[in-house]
Parts: structure tokens; C-alpha cells; sequence
């Protein structure tokens, strides 16, 4: 029996010109024959980033100016981009391309590759493929134009490229530009060699241009215009400067001299889209998705029900997170009534658990939030948030692994002492303070989110003490003079020097422009007066503003 011989590497690009326009289209429900654009802030002004056929019609082109496109169409409809969002949207059409083939991965911001080796015969060769991906998309409600060939870099350029010859880049290609006689050999050309519209190209030219045949990549890549080889624009000029604006023109040139005049992104792209440098397809790794539900033969309304299916759910839940090594940031529980609504209660931990015990109690405290209506019928458990968990050393003889269980249990005691407190307020209320890298009184300090941060095991101590409240510099009144005065006035209060203890000289950090700090270098005094006051003076030498004496702490 002979061996069978492996199939030829057949890869198929899929790209959606206008998929941030027609995604606004499909989700406001826009009329096709609205003219549309969506908007990118580039520098200071908004371009156009994509555009339905409507506003196509009227000349408008991406990356124009919106000044520009609304003078040319007053009614355009406009809204900015949501690149986060459009981004999502693609992994949802990268989720349909999987019907198509296994091996599926984002391309840029508006393409899908996928590696058809051995997949297409599936759907009627490559042809049926084709069509049934644009079939697929107009019902989406979406332009899709497809590239497929033997390498990622071929059909790339097949996908956008396809069908377009190269243009002029300079002033002096214009066919009013030559001398007479050229221009009477140019009148015999066909209309659209003379700059006027190509003819359009029905659905199945379109499909058939775009298809490299087997072995065919360098014959299909040839009449392509440089760009076509994933250069940066830049390069394209600097390669149509010296005339070369055809695919074709750089395949037989020496690749020393190519890759010196114009770099190695020439040649590697060149060589990627020939098939002669592997470029693998490799589909991104689907997330992780940690989530139960348990549906009940009749509806349930009492909580102590609800906290019964919950038990059921947390076990299975957690099982799932150690087998993947994670814990639980955030729990979400949707609970769906018998009439077809349902109900949300989300709870966060001060720290990512896989453990049960940790969980329930912050959940019980939830359930007086919900509603359950005539009854629910199904619980679904979801951790929408989760993190890397990772075991904890335990040290050898049994008097320190028993320091460290206590430790240990001390550590998950403050964590559910903080989510519970979340579950009432919120996470983001429950501050900690560490210490902060700086000598400046005022910014030794940092306040942190006490769920996303650890304790602080040391506080640094300062050289000199620092006053128990320290509030921002408030005006003395007293002699400008770097010495402490006998008698001052602070707070409309007239007191009396006891003793003063100083100076503690403290610059500025030079590094920032701090307005506060526009006074210069200070001396600061700790200060007895006779009332019993014990104050924290400074005295302010001036720079760019007034010096003087201020008060900034009170040691009580």
C-alpha cells in the first residue's frame, strides 16, 4: 500500500474593510443608504477609520479628516471607534471562522487567518468555500474579501490587494505629464488604463482572483503593488521613489543590495509571502471559562433552598480552578426565574481561593438582594474573575509548619474580614496605607486598595519623629526671620514659644515642578508652646514664591 503524500499548505485570510461601520450599522439597526462613518483620534484631530458603501459613494476615504468628509457630505452620521470593543467582536467572528477550520487566528484589527490544509474538499472544494464565506458574511451584514493561497503573507496580499494594479505615487506618472507623442500612443488604451473606473467584477471573478492556485504564489503575487507585502508605508514610498511599485520588481533583485538600500523588513516579508520563511498560523489559546449551573424538576423561593443549591455549585466550581491552578476574584451568581428573567448578584475576594468555605459566606450575605419572584428554576455559578493560585512552602519541623498554619490562617482571617466588608461597601472603599519612596513629609505615604495589595510587614521609622496629624501648610503669622519667633499667631490664636527643637532641613524634590514646594527649602522645627500646644513648624526660605513661617502638623 502506497503512502498517502501530505496535502499541500492551503491558507485562507479573511478581511472586513468595514467592520466598525457596519457594526454600528447592525447594532443601531441604520438603513444601508445612510452614509456612515466612524471616527479615530489621531494627534489632534478625528480621521475616518472606517465607512459603509453609502459615504463611500460620495468620495470619502479612510483617514480623511471629519472636516473634510462633512463638507463633502453634510449628512454623514458619525461616532467614534470603540477599538476594545470591535476587538471582542472579532474574536466572535474568529469563533464562526472555526466551522471552517480548526486553526484560526486574529489578524490585525480587521482580519482572520485560517490554515485550510486538508479542510476545504469539506465544502465543495475551494471555490464552495469561498462562496459559502461570503454567503455566511452578507447575512451578518457584513463585506468580507477573502485572500487564499499557499502562505500567510500570499494570501494576505490576495485579500486586500487583489484585483488592483499599482498606482502612482508621484506627480510626474500622470499621463497629462509626458511629452505628446507618449500622450497620443495613451488614447489607444482602454478607458480605465487611462484613469477612468474599472469595469466591476462579478461575485465569481472576485472569487477566482482572489484564489492562488496550488504552486501558483508567485505568478499571483507578481502584478501586486508593493504594499501588498505588509511593508510599513514609508518603505513603500522610498521602494515606488526608485520605481519600484510592482511585486514582481523585487523578486529577481539581489537580496544583499535590497535588504541594504531598504532594510531586512523587505526581504523577510518577501520571503514569507514565497513560501521560503515559515510563518505558521497559530490560533490563540481559548480562555479559561469556570462556571456550574443546576437546574431544579420544581421552582424554589425559600433562601435556605437557594443556599442548599449553592453548596451544590461551589464544590464542582472550585474543582474546576484547582485543575487549572487559579482562585476566584470575583463570583457571579445569575439565578432565572420562572418567567424568563433572572437575577445577578456579584461578590469579590480580598484574595484569589479555590476554597468553598471561603466563598459561601460572602454569598449568603448576598441572598437577601434576591428577588426570586414566582420562583427560580435554574442556578448558574460563574467566576468571571480569576488569577493564578499559587502553593505556599511549608517549612520542614513541626514547630515552624506550625507557625506558618498560624500565619497562614491569620492572613485568610484579615482576607475574609475585608470581603465581607466588600460585600457591604465595596472593594474599592477598603483602603491600606504603605510607605512611600520619598523624603517629602506629605508623600511618604501611599493608599492602596487593601483587596489588591499585601500588608506592609515594616514600617520605615524615621530619623526624627513626625507629628500623629499632618495636614496641608497653613500661614503663621510671625517675623520672617529663620529662627523661631518668641510669639506667633496661627488659627487667629496668639501663642507663646515654650521650646522649639530643630531645624530638620528638607529640600525639594528638584526632579518635579510641585506647586506647593515653589517656596523652597524649608527647616522644620518641633515647637512647645506655653498653651500646650506642640506644633510642627517650617520655616520656608523662598524660591519662585514668598517664604515664611507655616505650620503643617500638630503632635497632640
Amino acid at each position: 500500500m502506497l503512502p498517502v503524500p501530505p496535502a499541500k499548505r492551503r491558507v485562507l485570510c479573511l478581511w472586513f474593510p468595514r467592520l466598525a461601520a457596519e457594526r454600528f450599522m447592525r447594532r443601531e439597526g441604520v438603513a444601508d443608504d445612510v452614509p456612515v462613518a466612524v471616527l479615530r483620534d489621531i494627534g489632534n484631530m478625528q480621521v475616518i477609520h472606517s465607512l459603509n458603501p453609502a459615504a463611500e459613494a460620495f468620495g470619502l476615504t479612510p483617514g480623511q479628516p471629519m472636516r473634510d468628509a462633512m463638507a463633502m457630505c453634510p449628512e454623514l452620521r458619525t461616532r467614534l471607534a470603540n477599538l476594545p470593543r470591535e476587538a471582542a467582536f472579532l474574536q466572535v467572528l474568529a469563533r464562526w471562522a472555526g466551522k471552517f477550520s480548526p486553526w484560526v487566528r486574529v489578524e490585525g484589527e480587521a482580519g482572520l487567518i485560517l490554515d485550510l490544509t486538508g479542510c476545504a474538499h469539506l465544502f465543495g472544494g475551494e471555490e464552495g468555500l469561498a462562496r459559502q464565506v461570503e454567503e455566511d458574511c452578507a447575512g451578518f451584514g457584513f463585506t468580507v474579501r477573502l485572500g487564499l493561497a499557499d502562505t500567510v503573507g500570499a494570501a494576505w496580499a490576495l485579500a486586500r490587494f487583489a484585483g488592483r494594479g499599482a498606482g502612482s505615487l508621484r506627480s510626474g506618472d500622470a499621463i497629462d505629464a509626458e511629452a505628446r507623442a507618449t500622450r497620443s500612443r495613451a488614447a489607444k488604451r482602454r478607458h480605465w488604463e487611462r484613469g477612468g473606473a474599472a469595469p466591476k467584477m462579478q461575485l465569481a471573478e472576485v472569487v477566482q482572483a482572489a484564489i492562488a492556485p496550488p504552486g501558483q504564489t508567485r505568478g499571483a503575487l507578481a502584478p501586486l503593488p508593493m504594499a501588498a507585502l505588509r511593508l510599513d508605508p514609508d518603505v513603500v514610498t522610498g521602494l515606488a521613489r526608485v520605481g519600484l511599485r510592482r511585486v514582481e520588481d523585487v523578486m529577481g533583485m539581489p537580496r544583499a543590495a535590497l535588504a541594504r538600500r531598504f532594510g531586512m523588513q523587505v526581504v523577510r516579508r518577501l520571503d514569507q509571502a514565497l513560501g521560503l520563511e515559515p510563518e505558521p498560523v497559530s490560533p490563540a489559546k481559548p480562555a479559561d471559562h469556570f462556571a456550574v449551573r443546576l437546574s431544579f424538576p420544581d421552582p424554589i423561593g425559600l433562601e435556605a433552598d437557594v443556599l442548599a443549591g449553592i453548596d451544590r455549585l461551589l464544590e464542582p466550581l472550585c474543582e474546576k480552578l484547582r485543575k487549572k491552578g487559579r482562585g476566584a476574584r470575583r463570583i457571579r451568581l445569575q439565578a432565572f426565574r420562572t418567567d424568563e428573567t433572572s437575577e445577578i448578584l456579584e461578590v469579590g475576594l480580598a484574595r484569589a481561593s479555590n476554597d468553598p468555605d471561603r466563598m459561601r459566606p460572602l454569598l449568603a450575605m448576598k441572598l437577601g438582594d434576591l428577588d426570586v419572584g414566582f420562583g427560580l428554576d435554574v442556578l448558574r455559578l460563574e467566576a468571571v474573575l480569576s488569577e493564578p493560585l499559587q502553593a505556599r512552602q511549608h517549612r520542614g519541623h513541626l514547630e515552624a509548619s506550625a507557625d506558618v498554619a498560624a500565619q497562614m490562617t491569620q492572613d485568610t482571617e484579615i482576607d475574609d474580614l475585608i470581603g465581607r466588608l466588600g460585600a457591604r461597601v465595596g472593594l474599592e472603599a477598603i483602603t491600606r496605607v504603605h510607605p512611600a519612596s520619598s523624603h517629602i513629609p506629605e508623600k511618604g505615604a501611599i493608599v492602596l486598595a487593601a483587596a489588591w495589595s499585601e500588608p506592609c510587614e515594616s514600617w520605615p521609622e524615621p530619623e526624627l519623629p513626625r507629628p500623629l496629624t499632618l495636614f496641608p501648610p497653613e500661614p503663621v503669622t510671625a517675623a520672617e526671620v529663620p529662627i523661631p519667633p518668641e510669639t506667633f499667631k496661627w488659627r487667629g490664636r496668639h501663642l507663646t514659644l515654650a521650646q522649639a527643637v530643630g531645624p530638620e532641613r528638607i529640600s525639594p524634590e528638584w526632579w518635579l515642578d510641585e506647586p506647593e514646594w515653589r517656596t523652597g527649602v524649608r527647616d522644620y522645627w518641633r515647637v512647645d508652646t506655653k498653651s500646650g500646644d506642640r506644633l510642627w513648624l517650617f520655616y520656608a526660605h523662598g524660591a519662585a514664591k514668598t517664604g515664611g513661617w507655616f505650620c503643617q502638623g500638630d503632635f497632640g
